[in-house]
């Protein structure tokens, strides 16, 4: 299977591609893409430059243009997806249907995947964006299961691409409203979840609280690490409870279901974090291209290579086993 690799930077792009990924995805330096941060992402040389040092060592790179174009400002987009076309992208990662509309008309040789961002969860959904747009692969939600996986691919052609490691999103993308009420700022079209200018800690009566948009989203004991403020992974009240309603504050680490995942008939594995350093990059890539190569082998998968990259040191299957439906 194809080891899909997160790079925010064109060093972490380099370094993805020495460790052994197949295939870099990245995105321009403005609000076109869903990494929209200060200090990451590419400008139009790096983006050049990146896919032709890739493509030097056999790798392939995909540009993430996969947020949802403002009304009036369209042609923002319309240039992204013209320069990633004449940089040499091998294909571009799109959401939005109007987007999917121009990229088929105007570059009907561009390659076109469908962003997790549209979260097309059923072989419906896919194969229309396939009949309409000429869609290729997809990226499915972190909402399914194996078997659901499976179930998909046994009725669609389109390629299918899953997440395997780093951030858990618990909504359903492209759907997701919470943060953008605390913020007001739509993760889907302004390119970020938890802004960093929205984040603030304070020290209350001896406890740390992390806020976002001025609302408490954690808070945890002096002395203890407190995790950034994303709602899906706050801790809620519920009646008398209190917990962390939505999913822990943990990572997703789907290294084990590789071989489950192959014969489930997915094509590539996904890795987030286009805001990680170029260490974790590196070490991520090397431990599943370890573990893709063994599958292909036929040899015993090897396993917890990676519980010191995950958050707060724990991870979970996510919605793979669906542990909590």
């Amino acid at each position: 299977m194809e080891i899909v690799c997160p790079a925010g930077t064109p060093a972490s792009l380099r370094a993805a591609v020495k460790a052994g990924a197949h295939t870099v995805y990245c995105g321009f330096a403005d609000e076109t893409n869903a990494r929209n941060f200060p200090g990451l992402n590419f400008d139009r040389d790096e983006i050049r430059d990146g896919i032709a040092f890739a493509h030097d060592h056999g790798a392939k790179v995909l540009v993430a243009i996969n947020t949802f174009p403002r009304a009036g400002a369209e042609p923002l987009w319309h240039r992204a997806l013209a320069d990633a076309e004449s940089a040499g992208a091998d294909a571009v990662i799109l959401a939005d249907l109007g987007l999917l509309a121009h990229a088929a008309q105007h570059h009907p040789n561009l390659r076109r995947h469908l962003s997790v961002q549209a979260a097309a969860a059923n072989a419906d959904m896919i194969n229309f964006y396939a009949r309409a747009f000429g869609v290729k692969r997809v990226v499915l939600p972190r909402v399914l299961s194996v078997q659901e996986i499976t179930a998909i691919n046994a009725e669609t052609e389109v390629e299918t691409e899953v997440f395997v490691f780093g951030g858990l999103c618990v909504m359903a993308e492209g759907r997701c409203m919470l943060s953008s009420y605390a913020t007001g700022q739509s993760p889907n079209m302004n390119g970020v979840c938890s802004p960093a200018s929205h984040v603030d800690y304070h020290d209350e009566a001896g406890a740390l609280s992390a806020r976002l948009g001025g609302y408490t989203i954690h808070q945890v004991a002096a002395g203890e690490p407190a995790p950034y403020p994303t709602l899906c992974k706050g801790c809620f009240q519920a009646g008398e409870k209190t917990g962390h309603l939505f999913e822990d504050p943990v990572s997703l680490n789907a290294e084990t279901l590789i071989p489950q995942l192959a014969e489930a008939g997915v094509t590539a594995l996904k890795i987030e974090g286009r805001q990680r350093s170029r260490a974790y990059v590196a070490k991520v890539v090397r431990n599943f291209r370890a573990a893709v190569d063994a599958q292909a082998a036929g040899l015993p998968m090897p396993e917890g290579m990676l519980a010191s990259l995950t958050e707060g040191q724990a991870a979970t299957a996510g919605a793979y086993k669906k542990t909590w439906r």
